[in-house]
């Protein structure tokens, strides 16, 4: 002992080192006894082997259904004789993989023992599994081990035999299991995760999809007593998803409404119905905190929850990741997309679109914000706008999200256009041209006469009134978008001068065939100029160009007729270039070439461009070779009026 110690006052004690036991007061009084326990060394050890029927699985598989093809799967994989095999099933929570995972071990309590069931959420889950296997095959290490030697002593045992089957349930990282797995050289593991990625090398994947309708209708039907109007339309409002329709199930024969009922109840407090579980019921397995409990493991990647928060509003599949890039720096989108595929909340397609259940929106759009978050899907729709690279894609999620609030707070970007897709994409030309009117009136109304959305909606307009016969109101339309083409994207942008383009055609169908001829021209020059003599846009005007010379040769052909016939052979030099003999350009401006020889009463040369036209044209695969067969009556007729005998064409 160093140093010294006192004590002052009734009953104190000083204490220089360690002591048993110290009581003072009058009157105390110890009493103390100590016991040991000794067990004999082969008491600690596990037995070799195990006891007979040693099963331990939760209940609950009679309300299984279907699942046929994920069964007869997970028989094919467990046949294999020798050796660990591994099986991972992963889904969306809630979508039924631990009912599988029952479902098919309870089966097979014949063939493996023990069949042992483990929830492994988290690594001391998995430890605390493991000791109480260990447990059950020796009771009397209970009191006498920790729970870590206990779980080592069930690790060694599994390591040194085959024929048992461990189900361990809910996963969470694949890192958990691995240690354990590559311990193990027999035996059998059956997985099941919301993890859909990392388990190269350790396991075998299994995808776990929703029910089939009629599957989930079964389901609705075993818990509820008995079908009822609305169940299909509320399964697939559910997306059959297993969960989902046990928790509707149960809610409505406890609370006696019916599936429409609980419809409209869905549609009004959602967050309140995926939240709720009938009583008795485990209330922590209710789609909402299912879902909860996987975003909280993402909270290290915020930008993901954001995704999935703005993905709600749209349709559900065929989602462009592009949409998406505006939220955050590409490397942060790609993570997040990454994380919330693995932990399958959404699915990445291959072609570069991406899917997302039904429900995991229905669940996101009931979180708190959700205006603000419908706001930020808004705008990421208008940035998009039209044109875009799939229109009819871009309409379906404009479709989804204008369904959830009024107008009111949609973006002017967005309802500027949609009056035009209303109801049926493919409006009749009546009801298209006033959707175009009053879209055209808004977006000049909010946006301004020029702006890119506006431009849009007016040239549509003006393809409408085209098509309705309405040429002069037409090409109004298109003066004004020309000129605020000319102020968005500049003279030589592809915009311009395609809005030329249709400008020029317009002005020729009106009948000012100098106008139009000077307005292709013009077009053309810059096509060729800033995108090259065989762009897209060089080859319409060149098009446009020769039309107008056809038409200015048919009124006025000895003057026309020389400077068309040179120029069209100039332009159709240039289609050959860019396409070949055989390219739809060059056809197009041989058979302008002919009609125009022809008017001019050049029998010889038409003939000449005819049969040369025969020649090149390809025959289409399926022989209904329409162009060609005029094309042969064309010379015929041509062979008449030279007065030179019928005679087969080449190729023809």
């Amino acid at each position: 002992m160093s140093g010294s110690v006192e004590a002052s006052g009734d009953g104190s004690i000083a204490a220089g080192g360690s002591i048993r036991q110290a009581l003072t007061g009058d009157g105390a009084v110890a009493h103390y006894v100590e016991t040991s326990l000794t067990l004999p060394p082969e008491a600690l050890e596990l037995p070799p082997e195990a006891p007979s029927n040693m099963v331990n699985l939760p209940g609950g598989t009679g309300l299984f259904i279907g699942r046929e093809r994920e069964l007869a799967r997970l028989d094919a994989a467990f046949e294999d004789a020798g050796g660990v095999v591994v099986q991972a099933v992963h889904g969306l929570g809630g979508i039924g993989k631990s009912t599988l995972a029952a479902k098919w071990a309870a089966g097979r309590t014949g063939s493996y023992n023990p069949v042992w069931w483990i929830t492994a959420g988290t690594p001391d889950d998995l430890e605390s599994g493991l000791a109480d296997l260990a447990v059950a095959l020796q009771p009397a290490i209970r009191d006498v081990l920790s729970p870590q030697a206990r779980s080592e002593q069930a690790v060694r045992w599994l390591a040194e035999r085959e024929g048992w089957l461990l189900v361990l349930d809910n996963v969470s990282d694949p890192a958990d299991v691995r240690q354990l797995l590559g311990r193990t050289t027999g035996g059998r593991f059956l997985i099941t995760t919301r993890r859909a990625s990392g388990w190269h090398g350790i396991a075998e994947p299994l995808s776990l999809d929703v029910l089939e309708p009629p599957q989930a209708v079964e389901l609705f039907g075993r818990i509820n007593g008995g079908t009822a109007d609305g169940v299909e339309e509320l399964c697939a409002e559910l997306g059959c998803l297993p969960l989902a329709v046990e928790q509707a199930a149960a809610y409505c024969a406890e609370a006696r409404i019916t599936p429409g009922a609980y419809r409209e109840l869905l549609a009004r407090r959602p967050e309140r119905v995926f939240a709720s579980a009938a009583e008795g019921a485990d209330g922590e397995q209710t789609v909402a905190r299912v879902w909860r409990v996987t975003m909280d493991r993402l909270a290290d990647t915020p930008v993901a929850e954001r995704v999935l928060r703005v993905i709600a509003w749209w349709a559900p599949d065929g989602i462009p990741r592009a949409y998406l890039e505006p939220l955050a720096d590409a490397p942060d989108v790609t993570e997040a997309l990454r994380r919330l595929a693995a932990h399958s909340m959404i699915s990445l397609r291959e072609d570069g679109t991406l899917s997302v259940h039904r429900l995991v929106q229905a669940v996101a759009r009931a979180a708190e914000g959700a205006e603000e978050t419908y706001d930020e899907a808004a705008r990421l729709l208008a940035k998009q706008g039209l044109p875009c690279e799939d229109d009819a894609v871009w309409i379906s999620h404009v479709a989804n999200l204008i369904g959830y609030f009024d107008m009111g707070r949609t973006p002017p970007e967005i309802w500027a256009l949609v009056p035009m897709y209303f109801g049926d994409h493919a409006p009749s030309t009546h009801e298209a041209r006033e959707r175009y009117e009053q879209a055209l009136e808004r977006a000049e109304g909010a946006l301004g006469p020029r702006s890119r959305i506006t431009v849009v909606v007016r040239r549509r307009l003006a393809d409408c009134c085209w098509a309705a016969g309405d040429h002069d109101r037409a090409a109004r339309l298109l003066s004004k978008n020309l000129t605020a083409a000319y102020v968005l994207f500049g003279h030589k942008a592809p915009e311009t001068i395609e809005t030329g383009t249709a400008l020029a055609r317009l002005k020729l169908q009106r009948g000012d065939l100098g106008g139009g001829l000077a307005q292709a021209r013009v077009n053309a020059q810059h096509a060729e100029r800033t995108l090259g003599e065989g762009s897209a846009e060089a080859l319409r005007a060149h098009a446009v160009v020769a039309e107008a010379w056809r038409l200015k040769v048919r009124a006025k052909p000895k003057r026309s007729a020389r400077p068309a016939v040179t120029e069209i052979e100039r332009l159709l030099e240039k289609a050959v270039r860019a396409q070949g003999e055989a390219g739809e350009a060059a056809l197009h401006l041989m058979w302008t070439l002919g009609e125009v020889r022809e008017t001019a009463g050049d029998l010889a040369g038409a003939i000449r461009v005819t049969e040369e036209y025969l020649r090149r044209r390809p025959v289409p695969d399926d022989g209904a070779d329409t162009q060609g067969l005029l094309a042969r009556e064309r010379l015929d007729g041509l062979l008449r009026k030279s007065g030179e005998p019928d005679a087969p064409a080449d190729g023809g």
